[in-house]
């Protein structure tokens, strides 16, 4: 299996303080977007999201595709 956690911020994510100074409001945006779109990721940026076995291909594309349209919303274009 695989992890993800995805942060706003233009900066490397490397430790506690850099993770809580991404930008959290956009992550709820991005996480609303996300809802949306039938994908339920964490509620928190600070979670993991973890990809298993019981994924098919067809769920990672429809997360991916989600994912695009969701930050297209988060950065306004």
């Amino acid at each position: 299996g695989s992890v993800l956690t995805p942060f706003f911020t233009d900066q490397p994510v490397r430790s506690y303080a850099s993770a809580t100074s991404a930008d959290t409001a956009r992550y709820a945006r991005f996480f609303r977007g996300m809802l949306t779109r039938g994908i339920y990721p964490p509620p928190s940026q600070f979670e993991a999201w973890f990809l298993s076995a019981a994924h098919t291909a067809r769920d990672v594309d429809q997360t991916v595709k989600a994912a695009r349209a969701a930050m297209k919303e988060v950065g306004g274009t």
